[in-house]
């Protein structure tokens, strides 16, 4: 039987790249997905028609900007009309890509209204739910970048380490309550967002091959990792950032010599 039948999961950013993939493998698994979108209808709509051509699970889409508190809460409520959410993915991101000295706090605020203070919300709107019925598998969606700092992401950096140190700290307060609180910890994932960050092909390939796995992950592979996190098969896991990096973060510093 698959993992998730009957299952209502709300995936966020599930628009394109890793939400998408996310979505789409959770309904494969026989869930019905709570598509989240803020800007991109159309990308949402595609998810949705993957989802429906797989012919497994089902797809609901609800719009709803992370950073503001109302649509957090409108979001929670159209997912619990579907069905009682047992897991909840927060994928959904802000990024910024300028020097520290350059940013702020205009823009700062923006970053950490989704990735910070709107992850929180959502996270702890759905886990009250959760903890009254002793049943939920809460996941974010990481960064290499909380431990492996590059530069013009000082902004991005710190917030998805606040996601890092949320994570541990909701794992253990929700632990009685039978709710498990884990994150992934992307690298590069081959996904428009990662792409964004380089200029051109030539500093793409450069990274490449720093890479020990010769290559960028895929979206899917991202989204398996994260049912993993959220099925039975991880019941004693609870409070971990599992990195899916093709080996990027124990690479030691220096030039590559392979």
């Amino acid at each position: 039987m698959p993992r998730f039948t009957g299952q209502v999961v709300i995936v966020t950013g599930a628009s394109q790249g890793i939400g998408a993939a996310t979505a789409i493998a959770f309904a494969g698994e026989g869930a019905h997905v709570v598509i989240n979108y803020n800007a991109s209808e159309a990308g949402a709509h595609d998810t949705l028609a993957a989802i429906e051509a797989g012919g497994a699970g089902a797809g609901t889409l609800v719009q709803a900007n992370i950073g503001l508190p109302a649509d957090c809460e409108r979001l929670v409520a159209a997912a619990e009309a579907i069905g009682p959410v047992t897991v909840l993915v927060n994928n959904a991101a802000g990024f910024n890509r300028a020097p520290f000295l350059e940013v702020d706090l205009t823009e700062l605020d923006r970053v950490w209204a989704i990735n910070g203070r709107g992850l929180f919300y959502l996270s702890q709107l759905a886990a009250r739910r959760m903890a009254g019925r002793r049943r939920g598998s809460i996941i974010h969606v990481s960064s290499i970048l909380a431990q492996h700092a590059v530069p013009q992401r000082a902004v991005y950096s710190a917030t998805k380490g606040a996601v890092e140190a949320l994570t541990r700290a909701m794992a253990l307060d929700l632990a009685a309550h039978n709710v498990r609180v884990n994150a992934v910890a992307p690298g590069l994932i081959e996904t428009q967002a990662m792409l964004a960050g380089f200029p051109g092909e030539e500093l793409l390939n450069i990274v490449r091959t720093h890479i020990p796995a010769k290559r960028f992950g895929a979206p899917e592979e991202l989204a398996q990792a994260i049912l993993f996190l959220a099925s039975d098969a991880a019941s004693y896991i609870n409070g971990i950032v599992l990195p899916v990096d093709g080996a990027l973060g124990a690479r030691e510093a220096g030039p590559v010599r392979d």
